[in-house]
């Protein structure tokens, strides 16, 4: 028994220095979680990823995000953008794509982690802040109406129309089972996301999209590679702990 003590010990050991050893990822905590508890009291908010870059010097990846947040009591929405925030690596990844979509929201107290385009799940369709109306040729898309106006620019929408049609395909097609849309544009890319017409069109800079095409795709390569390795240790722990288990119920029985 001493012996299987024993060698337990050192796996264990080896497992801790594996992860504290060099190249292993720092724990950063995702900032949107703090974001939704500093929330607790709104009972309707948008969270956008609005910006995102990687530090150099720190060696930090980063974010940046706009909140649209209905006070209680108050038939107003206001907006504010935080500073920059540190993420992980693994986070950062799981967000490369979604530059100007919404990453958490909260309607009528309830809690939604989907990602989506801005506003599709909140005010896009709903006639609280505006209608659907028809062009000449037949064609839906959403006005707000007048005290609502701002939120076309809060949303990122500018002058771009918000067409019935891709609004009643994220919501029959993608929300229910938890996809992403992205959309499409008239060039064939995106119509939202990290690389699409919606984030390019933005009327005041980004940091993200004023960085050159090599430094994003090192920073894509590196996070996901960092994420990759996160993943494995995690897999590799948990078979551990299982497989110790088990193995102490085994040898209790054996008494």
């Amino acid at each position: 028994m001493k012996r299987i003590q024993v060698y337990l010990s050192l796996v264990m050991l080896a497992i801790f220095a594996q992860a504290c050893g060099p190249g292993s990822p720092t724990f950063v905590k995702n900032p949107v979680d703090d974001l939704i508890k500093d929330l607790s009291e709104v009972p309707n908010f948008s969270i956008i990823l609005y910006d995102m870059d990687y530090d150099e010097a720190k060696e930090q990846y980063q974010h940046q995000y706009r909140i649209l947040k209905e006070p209680v009591g108050a038939d107003t929405i206001l907006e504010e953008t935080t500073g920059w925030m540190p993420v992980s690596a693994e986070y950062f990844n799981e967000q490369v794509d979604n530059m100007g979509m919404t990453i958490a929201s909260k309607t009528n107290g309830t809690v939604d982690k989907k990602v989506s385009p801005p506003g599709y799940n909140q005010y896009v369709g709903n006639e609280k802040y505006g209608q659907w109306s028809q062009k000449s040729d037949g064609t839906s898309f959403w006005e707000f109406y007048g005290q609502y106006a701002f939120l076309r620019s809060m949303l990122g929408f500018g002058y771009s129309p918000i067409y019935y049609g891709g609004w009643n395909d994220y919501r029959r097609n993608y929300y229910p089972y938890g996809r992403t849309y992205y959309g499409s544009s008239s060039n064939g890319g995106n119509r939202f996301g990290t690389n699409s017409t919606h984030t390019s069109s933005r009327s005041n800079a980004s940091r993200w999209n004023s960085k050159n095409q090599s430094f994003k795709n090192r920073v894509r390569s590196q996070a996901q590679r960092s994420a990759s390795r996160t993943n494995r240790r995690s897999r590799t722990g948990s078979r551990y702990r299982g497989g110790s288990s088990s193995r102490g119920r085994g040898f209790g029985g054996g008494k």
